[in-house]
């Protein structure tokens, strides 16, 4: 098997899978929030725990646990906002008719401490791995970050597939912030320097000579990139892409996740609500 399958495997099989946790337990009744997020907060303390021990470990093991801490790092930012214990200012609906950067206004002020939350745990993974060998826990943290936001702003500018059967019940109001079109100005900008950057890390994966530590480590942001790109991808494609965590999601939102939405076709000043 060649060395590069497996860290590239072991990217794929926990982006997955921790995905798929999550969605999972945003799906759950309100009632087990609180119990979730004490869970999620301990694996966060141990996460950085495992960041700051291996930040001196330039090993393929530290490769992994720094890959791995940085990941479930990302999972309790995410956790916590769409179970709606770090949101905004505002967690409520866009005045109706809103647009143009009122409505970009709104939309910042159902998330603004989230982002923050996600600057913090930026700055916190940061100081642990300050003047450190071991780095791949920030530039996996970083790739979710900027990917993510990329995402985002595409979601608000306009895609083809909304994905709103992941939003859970009591956020279903964040659905008037995503636009469905079948393109905006943004997504090719989005998907072709997320392109060159998958190109660029694997270029640094397969260099001679390397280190087995390094090897490991830029493999698997590579995959870990090339996922989030594909994920952008998801967004435009006539794909019912959900459906690779319908495990994860109710069973009637699991079938609808299953269904090819059909494109729309922009109109002058037009903005569907999901």
């Amino acid at each position: 098997m060649s060395p590069y399958a497996v860290p590239a495997l072991y990217a794929v099989a926990i982006w997955w899978f921790s995905t798929g946790v999550i969605i999972l337990l945003d799906h759950l009744p309100r009632r087990t929030f609180p119990w979730s997020m004490a869970g999620g907060t301990a694996v966060l303390l141990a996460a950085l725990y495992a960041i700051g021990a291996s930040a001196g470990d330039a090993t393929e093991r530290g490769a992994y646990t720094a890959f791995t801490g940085a990941l479930l790092v990302w999972g309790w930012q995410e956790m916590s906002y769409y179970m709606g214990f770090v949101t905004g200012p505002r967690p409520e609906a866009c005045r109706p008719g809103a647009r143009g950067f009122e409505k970009f206004r709104a939309a910042l002020a159902t998330s603004l401490w989230h982002e923050l939350a996600i600057v913090l745990g930026a700055l916190a993974i940061l100081a642990l791995t300050w003047n450190a060998p071991q780095k791949f826990a920030l530039w996996t943290y970083c790739v979710l970050w900027g990917m993510n936001l990329s995402a985002r702003l595409n979601l608000f500018l306009g895609v083809r597939n909304l994905n709103t059967e992941f939003l859970p019940d009591h956020l279903s109001y964040l659905g008037c912030y995503l636009t469905k079109r079948p393109m905006n100005l943004l997504f090719p900008v989005s998907v072709s320097v997320a392109t060159v950057v998958v190109v660029l890390l694997g270029q640094v994966a397969l260099a001679e000579p390397t280190t087995p530590h390094a090897m490991v480590g830029f493999t698997i942001l590579t995959t870990l990139m090339g996922l989030a790109t594909l994920e952008h991808w998801f967004l435009m494609l006539p794909l019912p892409a959900a459906a690779l965590w319908n495990w994860s999601l109710p069973p009637k939102v699991a079938a609808s996740a299953a269904t090819v939405t059909t494109p729309v076709p922009a109109e002058p000043g037009r903005r569907d609500a999901a």
